[in-house]
């Protein structure tokens, strides 16, 4: 499992900083109390092709850039692989419709 941050950003004075925890097709954010409170999925459908199947954002955090970054943390690690993603999510599917830069990624 590899840990990175996912940002570090400022809201009413006070920094938020969230650790993402890299699996094998998962990457997460969980609080001082071990509770999920941010995540994407992306299993493998086959061996050269990702879904991005799920994001999850508590609700304490979202409009705050947390779903953006976990997309973008996902890119990455998909992009490292050199594999495609498809999406059946539908907020990674809206994303790579305002992402277009990221197009070429996507499995048709």
């Amino acid at each position: 499992m590899q840990a990175g941050l996912i940002f570090d950003h400022s809201i009413g004075g006070i920094i938020l900083e969230l650790s993402l925890q890299h699996e094998n097709h998962r990457i997460y954010a969980i609080d001082q109390g071990g509770r999920v409170i941010a995540e994407i999925t992306f299993p493998a459908v086959s061996d050269k092709t990702v879904d991005i199947d799920h994001t999850f954002v508590d609700p304490s955090l979202r409009g705050q850039g947390v779903a953006d970054s976990l997309m973008r943390a996902a890119v990455a690690d998909i992009q490292v692989k050199g594999m495609k993603t498809r999406t059946s999510c539908p907020y990674a599917e809206n994303w790579f419709l305002k992402h277009e830069e990221f197009s070429d990624m996507l499995d048709k």
